[in-house]
């Protein structure tokens, strides 16, 4: 794994896919490896070094260690970039949409047979687990699969005859150039979310992976260049604010899609739409889990575990708060007692429910936010702060944390945890409950466990959220639906992948036509010499 993520990385080595199968964990660059190798640039159909003075280190997070480092790029490569993408287009806007299918049929198989090769190279940046991983690759894998049923989602619409001879017919044709700005904690499936919908619909594509992981997407580009993309139908920079602005500012890019933090979501929204581009960002989220008392017990606390601390809470879909219902609220001594026997280690050991965090800012920040839910009254049942992982002591580690006596106005709820930390509240009545998820701005998605049919209907009728499961934890759609987070954790009018993703990605052409009946048919030749005004 590591020689051939170094061969995507330096300028000097080949690529050599099938050496990416590693056995055993990886802990850092053997001694043969430059000290700190340098991501590079998808320029035109080639990886690039960049000429940057500027670089950000990228670490392991369960081990602290530098094992590369990613650019800054210029001024001058996000401008190449762009022109490559949109000297591509019209070459690949106008292949036809079976071809361009083929290619994502291709591709597909690909992210397939290197789907394990894949997650062991988003553990070693990201430090998720081995099996998180895989899913993670998964679930944007699901998403390739669905642009290759692109011959059905861009189909147009007719009304022959609306008037006599009259037709009107739309067309669903592509953007131009688009671009997306993925996050840190799904270094595979968020870019599959954007870059896949939007190509597979005939648009070209710049991607800006986060600069803490972006060895996976260098890996799937390779993938891609070998389904058959053509040179310059996807490009990828690297950086940061300079970076973003370069991609809200750009005239030639007509799309953004991003998925992020609150702040930096407002912010591209905003710029970019002030420059008349589409945006869509998924932003930050803080979702309820609603515990009736009649829920199945057994299942229902094992979902909560699993939906709260599973990646380290880094997600914008975890589970990271519940509201116990009346009878339901005894049942918390149980839940505490099956998150202690979570098992936290790196996240490629044996075992391992969950991983280091991404960062020491960003375990610094959960700690804090844990204390200020102690200082304002919380009662901490469970604290992981404090946990140390055997040989892993330098790791961003922090263990299922349990808050509870919760109250609505405390730091620790308002604020989006992003780790592993689960926020307790408490709710005489199912009114309550609900009462308490709309009055919160965030909108990403919520579960009720319930056996009774008419709760869970009525909860998913009046709750104020995007995305509702019912005994589903972590209700995310498949692709074949769209990802429809709303109010605070959605800007945009048109959401992720789906029928909304095609929507999105492309624009529509109307075309009324008239062809006259009696024009059809020439009785005899005109022999006459025609006159003004015939």
């Amino acid at each position: 794994l590591l020689a051939a993520l170094a061969a995507l990385l330096l300028p000097t080595r080949p690529v050599s896919l099938p050496s990416l199968v590693q056995a055993g964990p990886i802990t850092h660059w053997p001694a043969f490896c430059p000290p700190q190798p340098t991501t590079k640039l998808f320029i035109d159909g080639k990886f690039v070094e960049s000429k940057t003075t500027e670089w950000i280190d990228i670490h392991n997070p369960a081990t602290n260690e530098v094992v590369a480092r990613v650019p800054k790029a210029t001024p001058s490569e996000m401008e190449a970039a762009v022109a490559s993408c949109k000297k591509a287009f019209w070459n690949w806007s106008e292949t036809s949409v079976l071809s361009r299918q083929q290619i994502f049929l291709r591709y597909q198989q690909l992210i397939k047979d290197n789907l394990k090769e894949i997650s062991k190279l988003i553990t070693f940046e990201q430090g998720k687990t081995l099996a998180d991983a895989e899913g993670d690759v998964f679930r944007g894998l699901q998403v390739v699969e669905h642009a290759c049923s692109v011959t059905s989602l861009i189909l147009g619409e007719t009304m022959p005859s609306i008037t006599k001879d009259m037709d009107t017919y739309t067309y669903r044709l592509p953007l131009g150039v688009c671009a997306g700005i993925a996050p840190f904690n799904f270094p595979a499936m968020i870019p599959l979310w954007m870059f896949p919908m939007a190509m597979v619909c005939g648009n070209t594509f710049l991607m800006k992976p986060s600069e803490r992981v972006p060895g996976a997407l260098m890996f799937l580009a390779k993938l891609f260049q070998d389904a058959g993309a053509p040179d310059g139908t996807l490009n990828i920079i690297h950086g940061q604010h300079e970076a973003v602005n370069f991609i809200c500012d750009h005239p030639d890019i007509r799309a953004i899609s991003f998925v992020g933090s609150n702040q930096a979501g407002e912010y591209i929204y905003e710029r970019g739409s002030r420059n008349g581009k589409r945006v869509q960002a998924n932003m930050g989220a803080k979702n309820h889990g609603v515990v009736m008392p009649d829920a199945n017990k057994e299942n229902t606390l094992n979902q909560l575990v699993g939906a709260a601390f599973g990646a380290a809470g880094q997600r914008c879909m975890a589970l990271s708060t519940a509201i116990l219902v009346g009878e339901a609220q005894k049942w918390l001594p149980e839940l505490v007692e099956r998150a202690k026997n979570l098992r936290v280690n790196a996240g490629d050991q044996p075992g391992a429910d969950l991983g280091p965090l991404i960062s020491p800012q960003a375990k610094e920040r959960v700690c804090h936010l844990i204390e200020t839910g102690v200082k304002e009254g919380a009662s901490l049942l469970l604290d992981g702060r404090n946990i140390k992982v055997k040989g892993y002591e330098n790791g961003n580690f922090v263990g299922p944390t349990i808050l509870a006596n919760v109250k609505p106005n405390m730091t620790c709820y308002k604020e989006e945890i992003f780790g592993p930390v689960l926020v307790v509240l408490e709710a005489d009545t199912l009114d309550d409950a609900i009462k308490m998820v709309n009055n919160n701005p965030y909108g990403n998605g919520t579960a009720i466990f319930t056996t009774n049919g008419a709760t869970a209907r009525k909860y998913s009728h009046l709750v104020d959220v995007g995305q509702v499961g019912v005994n589903v934890p972590i209700p995310v759609p498949l692709p074949m639906f769209s990802f429809t987070g709303s109010r605070a954790s959605f800007r945009g009018d048109t959401n992720f992948y789906g029928k909304q993703g095609v929507q999105f990605y492309t624009q529509l052409k109307t075309i009324i036509s008239q062809w006259k009946e009696e024009d059809a048919t020439v009785t005899k030749p005109a022999v006459v010499m025609p006159t003004m005004g015939n």
